[in-house]
């Protein structure tokens, strides 16, 4: 399954991912751009820190991700600090170009990384 996943990630742009949401509980989808490399999957918050997607996934780190009809779930690791965000930053830039990021990404203070089930 996990291969499966991995390729279903890296032959779309765009993702799925279902976080558990901190006020009302419920399972709320979302698409989301995202960069799966070496076994891992980082995620950039359009709002940064006020994204509520993020701030869900901080209150409970559990997602399921689905690309191309295949889906998974796995457990999110927020990345706060600067030094660490910045290469996330610059993967998207290369994967999606730096115009894009710059117009979509105003905040780019944290990022998300989800290690893929082997």
């Amino acid at each position: 399954m996990a291969g499966k996943i991995i390729t279903a990630l890296q032959g779309t742009s765009e993702i799925t991912i279902t976080v558990t949401g901190r006020v009302t509980g419920r399972q709320i989808s979302i698409p989301v751009w995202s960069v799966a490399e070496d076994g891992k999957l980082y995620l950039l918050p359009v709002h940064g820190s006020d994204s509520d997607w993020y701030k869900n996934l901080l209150n409970d780190p559990r997602t399921e991700l689905a690309a191309d009809g295949v889906s998974v779930t796995a457990t999110a690791t927020p990345i706060t600090d600067p030094a660490s965000v910045r290469p996330v930053v610059e993967k998207f830039r290369a994967r999606y170009g730096a115009d894009q990021v710059a117009a979509y990404y105003p905040k780019t203070d944290v990022a998300m990384e989800i290690s893929l089930p082997e």
